[in-house]
């Protein structure tokens, strides 16, 4: 088997499937999968792990129904706020409640038991708290009763949230093109390397967080990994509509490869560029070169062109060299510029989201979400 190949993608999905199956939803994985106690428990992890065991439940992969099960517990319970509706911690983010949102989807698409009721609570929540009819954008956080939102602004949480609204379909489709559109006039105006980072007005600010460059989720600059991620997210708008973003998720493309990678002179994508895109952050971290092949493979099944298949072969073939855990399981979560496992942004393994998804979306259809993909792969 090649790296990237059908049967090799298979075996890589059902490899990672097996990593972290004996921690509580919810846990920061360590290197080994177990638990990291010295870290706590997030919302965001029991939803991506809700997420991904959902879709092991619709890849009829061994174990994955009970696992699924308690993931979705513990959303309905633990994570839950109960005094003041919407999930923990006490900031309450988009980025939290749109991984919950499609996470319950996905579960409910799965038949996962109860899955109906949280999906109608993370939709309720959404659509009253996050999502902004005025701007057609979302807003990025809140205080815990509700009473003030933040004055930032972001493209991360934003992003998640099309993810989640092309997951839900009907009206969130809708809603998830109103962002697209914006995101499209915006990657127009900064040469497709897409400021994150805005005030409550959706004004720019392209030196926040330049003091801490390696922030988890809100870096200084562009980053790569975003750029191949809305490249992505475009195509599969376009999946659900009778909308054309080809030439725009193009250049996003074009642009993160280009400014990404090996451009320090070794293998792998960098994490962040500043606006002349000279790299910031030069550590590799394996959730770009996910969403770096995943946006190749879609990209070539639009297209059909040879120029992503390449793409898709030689960022596999470094995954298979230096991501890869074939010891202790999973990915390595970032290394250093010589290919060398770091700890300084993401210690251990904490989850499995995007390097499940890398898995599957080469060998299913273009669809509005990965789930739909795998349930209807003929589209009917």
């Amino acid at each position: 088997m090649h790296p990237g190949d059908t049967d090799w993608l298979e075996a890589e999905q059902g490899r990672l499937l097996r990593f972290g199956t004996s921690a509580a939803p919810g846990s920061w994985l360590d290197d080994v999968g177990d638990a990291d106690e010295s870290r706590p428990r997030q919302t965001w992890l029991a939803a991506r792990t809700l997420y991904v065991r959902s879709l092991g439940v619709l890849l009829d992969h061994p174990g994955s129904g009970p696992l699924a099960a308690g993931a979705l517990a513990a959303l309905d319970d633990e994570f839950r706020d109960h005094e003041h509706g919407g999930w923990l911690p006490v900031e309450k983010s988009c980025y939290q409640h749109a991984f919950v949102l499609l996470a319950a989807s996905t579960a409910r698409r799965a038949e996962v038991p109860g899955a109906e009721r949280l999906f109608a609570d993370a939709e309720a929540v959404f659509e009253e708290r996050f999502w902004d009819e005025d701007s057609g954008m979302c807003i990025d956080e809140w205080d815990r009763d509700w009473s003030t939102p933040a004055p930032y602004r972001g493209l991360n949480g934003t992003m998640h949230a099309v993810e989640a609204m092309l997951a839900v379909g009907g009206v969130w489709t809708d809603r998830a093109a109103r962002i697209c559109e914006r995101v499209v006039g915006i990657g127009e105006d900064f040469g497709w390397r897409l400021p994150e980072h805005y005030d409550d007005q959706w004004s720019p600010q392209p030196d926040f967080n330049q003091e801490h460059p390696d922030d988890q989720f809100k870096p200084y600059g562009a980053t790569v990994g975003h750029a191949f991620e809305w490249a992505r997210l475009l195509l599969h708008l376009d999946a659900a509509t009778e909308q054309d973003h080809l030439a725009a998720a193009v250049s996003l493309y074009d642009r993160a490869a280009a400014d990404g990678w090996a451009i320090d002179g070794t293998d792998g994508f960098v994490y962040t560029t500043d606006w002349d895109g000279r790299p910031v952050v030069h550590d590799r971290m394996h959730w770009v070169l996910a969403e770096a092949v995943a946006a190749a493979s879609v990209l070539h099944a639009r297209t059909g062109e040879e120029r992503y298949a390449r793409d898709a072969r030689t960022w596999w073939e470094y995954a298979d060299r230096h991501l890869l855990d074939r010891e202790h399981g999973s990915w390595h979560h970032q290394l250093d510029r010589h290919q060398r496992p770091l700890r300084t942004v993401w210690p251990g393994k904490p989850d499995l989201y995007h390097a499940v998804q890398a898995t599957l979306i080469g060998r299913y259809p273009v669809r509005g979400s990965l789930a739909e993909a795998i349930v209807s792969p003929t589209g009917q």
